[in-house]
């Protein structure tokens, strides 16, 4: 699911982009009003998150402009204002939902990912490769029916492998999904996390291999 963040606070935006981008959100982010409707339409994103308070446009005026340019890309309204008066104004303006702030993280999974629902999204099935299954539901690896123990950035990689069985995915791809919003790290980073998570794979039938210039595939090992 690719999502657009309308939101001006950094530390929210950085939060939002690394925790959502570890349960398989892509998170593209924009923090002015006024520069929101251009990258809704380039984008082209499955769900917006709209903040209310944004500069030089705030959210209403935001999303009152998107939808009388026809964008019907499903909105949800993340506000810190509290009043009946200002969700009723967000929903009128066309939002499809809204979210107090604070709020937790699972809660606005949810409610993104309901929203995407509603737009006929593919339900999802899990994904098996070797003896490993990746539950479309709770995000988690199993491996001959138990978690597999993996720390967050080999849960982001193992996911995103898997997502493209016997499929090479971009080294660039890959970093962007396991190390969301961090700039400082170098992209070689990448290359630790798939070593650590090929050993892990030792044994479940699925092999994580390098293609030289390509990125990484995982495939099926053939049966001995």
């Amino acid at each position: 699911m690719k999502l657009l963040l309308v939101e001006d606070d950094p530390s929210m935006q950085t939060t939002l982009q690394r925790a959502l981008g570890r349960r398989q959100i892509d998170v593209r982010v924009c923090g002015d009003g006024a520069l929101a409707l251009e990258q809704w339409r380039v984008l082209e994103p499955d769900v917006v998150a709209l903040d209310l308070s944004l500069p030089n446009l705030d959210g209403l005026q935001v999303l009152a402009q998107a939808r009388a340019a026809g964008l019907r890309t499903p909105v949800l309204l993340l506000t810190a204002r509290g009043t009946v008066g200002d969700r009723v104004l967000g929903l009128n303006a066309g939002a499809d939902d809204y979210l107090p702030k604070p709020f937790d993280l699972d809660e606005l999974e949810a409610r993104l990912r309901a929203l995407r629902r509603r737009q006929g999204e593919p339900v999802e099935v899990a994904t098996e490769v070797g003896a490993l299954r990746l539950d479309p539901h709770d995000g988690a690896v199993y491996l001959r029916g138990e978690v597999l123990e993996l720390t967050p950035r080999e849960l982001a990689l193992l996911r995103a492998l898997m997502a493209r069985p016997g499929h090479a995915v971009g080294k660039e791809r890959l970093f962007a999904l396991v190390f969301p919003g961090e700039g400082e790290v170098q992209v070689e980073a990448i290359e630790v996390v798939a070593y650590r998570l090929r050993k892990k794979l030792a044994g479940s039938g699925a092999s994580l291999m390098t293609l030289r210039g390509l990125g990484y595939l995982l495939r099926e090992e053939a049966a001995q």
